[in-house]
């Protein structure tokens, strides 16, 4: 019974190494890694830049600053449109980014259908010449049979 608790580990670990080594885990573990990185840099630059930008528009020390104040309970609603702004710039570094690298592979795309078109026009052209090498090697037989 030991020997089967025992190998229901290594299975489990054994599942878990497959799976957490496939390409697609690590792939993802990469994007939020750099998802991570790229929030920041949104974060920053809307908070130091952005903001400070619209609260003097306003008034105020940033969109944080705009709040009501309602029967005591104070209601920030710059901390909301903050937070719009932060959503809408990433969405436009996304929508960018990934605008960029559609592009990148259609180039590539292209390149490929014309490699491909290549090698196919080759070795059409070189099916041609085998078949009109046939043709003379045969009428070269014929020759020298008729010959004889």
């Amino acid at each position: 019974m030991d020997e089967t608790k025992n190998d229901n580990k290594k299975g489990i670990i054994q599942e878990f190494k497959e799976f957490a080594f496939r390409g697609n885990v690590l792939d993802l573990a990469v994007a939020v890694v750099i998802g991570a990185a790229f929030n920041a840099i949104v974060q920053s630059f809307v908070n130091d830049l952005i903001m400070p930008l619209i609260g003097a528009i306003f008034s105020t020390k940033g969109l944080e600053g705009l709040k009501i104040v309602i029967h005591g309970s104070t209601v920030s609603y710059g901390a909301f449109i903050a937070a719009i702004v932060n959503f809408f710039l990433v969405a436009i570094a996304v929508f960018i980014l990934i605008k960029g690298i559609n592009k990148l592979r259609a180039v590539q795309k292209k390149e490929e259908e014309a490699k491909a078109k290549e090698l196919e026009d080759k070795a059409s052209e070189e099916a041609a010449a085998e078949r009109a090498e046939v043709e003379l090697l045969t009428e070269i037989r014929d020759l020298l049979k008729s010959n004889r």
